[in-house]
């Protein structure tokens, strides 16, 4: 198994349409992939930004190139994710 992390960091009034937008579109991305066991997210509130973590489960590198592309250790984004956030960090 392996697992590929990303982290994320959304303006705390951003952050419930954020979630909302991870469990509509991003996490069924993610589940839709085969070879990918599961996916969790992480939320952790800090002042006025909100930080997510997400946590994929993969059985293998083809199952992660399938997802993300040839280039596994860049994070992927959606086009939708640039009126969360100002920053985030790759996976």
């Amino acid at each position: 198994m392996i697992v590929r992390m990303w982290h994320g960091r959304v303006p705390r009034v951003k952050a419930q349409r954020y979630r909302e937008f991870l469990n509509e579109h991003a996490i069924p991305d993610y589940r839709s992939v085969a070879g990918n066991i599961s996916v969790y997210v992480l939320e952790r509130r800090d002042g006025e930004v909100t930080h997510f973590s997400t946590l994929s489960f993969w059985q293998s590198m083809a199952s992660i190139r399938a997802f993300a592309g040839e280039v596994v250790e860049t994070a992927k984004y959606y086009p939708k994710t640039k009126t969360f956030s100002s920053s985030s960090s790759r996976e």
